[in-house]
């Protein structure tokens, strides 16, 4: 271990049975975390202060990443509606499922900037791998884009199309620059994969567009960024960090394939982990960016 965790820091199973858990996000009000099983087509939670896990809804349409907006109220991606929105009292509501062009694929994670709006990527997965992560559909403006949505105008407009497959993003602690990981390479042959680098102009757009690291085995598909600048990524094996620069910094082994992680507890320094089947976390000493 290194300096990023206490000495007695080890690795807890806390739950077994999800196909395919994503899209972590922890509830600081009710001590909770929520995620996905998105090929069993529901949302589960985990009660800190009981250990328990239980179903917050079945028949979900396919929810993927989710995160708190600047009131601390959810809003997630959804595969089977190919939207964004918003957890109200009576349930999902759709912010946000087209543009200009079409429909989206299938909103796959998402960040919220400090002027509220919501930056989102937009693979395919929900409308290639139907009947396991969506409903069976058909690209409608040729591409994969990462996407700004101002919900004040309702506008939507997008601000990286250089990618494949973007999937996982996360914000710098300043929100100058934009880490998306592209996992194309998974299906498109001589497709890249690994983490671009973006930098944000006006808080509104992006530009020059780098590699930054390519993470193996399999692919950073979601990924956070701490206080301090470090950038948490899944991957096949490991939770692997990195510096700004794409420095590798440590690696916590895990038993099975990750597909995404957030920071929660009290004070924000538990790193939750959801990998194929299971949910488990381990303490840290740092905490997310935006926590």
């Amino acid at each position: 271990m290194t300096d990023l965790f206490p000495p007695d820091a080890v690795l807890e199973h806390l739950f077994t049975g999800t196909t395919w858990g994503e899209g972590p996000v922890w509830l600081p009000r009710s001590r909770r975390l929520r995620w996905s099983d998105i090929p069993a087509n529901r949302i589960l939670e985990y009660d800190e202060a009981t250990g328990a896990t239980s179903v917050f809804r079945a028949e979900a349409e396919y929810p993927n990443g989710r995160t708190l907006d600047r009131q601390g109220r959810v809003v997630q991606c959804s595969h089977g509606r190919r939207a964004v929105e918003r957890e109200g009292d009576d349930g999902p509501h759709t912010l946000v499922d087209r543009w200009t062009e079409g429909r989206f694929n299938s909103p796959n994670d998402l960040v919220v900037a400090r002027d509220g709006a919501i930056w989102f990527t937009d693979p395919p997965y929900g409308i290639h791998e139907s009947g396991r992560e969506g409903h069976p559909g058909e690209p409608e403006y040729g591409g994969c884009y990462v996407f700004r949505f101002d919900e004040r105008s309702g506008e939507v407009t997008p601000v990286v199309t250089d990618m494949v497959h973007p999937n996982g993003l996360a914000f710098a602690p300043d929100e100058s620059i934009l880490y998306v990981a592209d996992t194309g390479y998974l299906q498109v042959t001589g497709a890249p994969g690994g983490i671009r680098a973006y930098n944000v102009v006006d808080g509104a757009r992006c530009d020059n567009g780098r590699d930054l690291v390519t993470v193996r085995p399999g692919a950073t598909d979601g990924l956070r960024v701490d206080v301090e600048g470090r950038i948490w990524s899944s991957s096949a094996d490991s939770v692997q960090v990195f510096t700004p620069a794409g420095d590798r910094l440590a690696t916590i082994p895990v038993p099975e394939k990750i597909a995404n992680l957030c920071f929660g507890g009290d004070d924000g320094r538990t790193l939750y982990i959801t990998a194929s089947t299971s949910l488990y976390r381990i303490r840290t000493t740092t905490t997310d960016a935006a926590f």
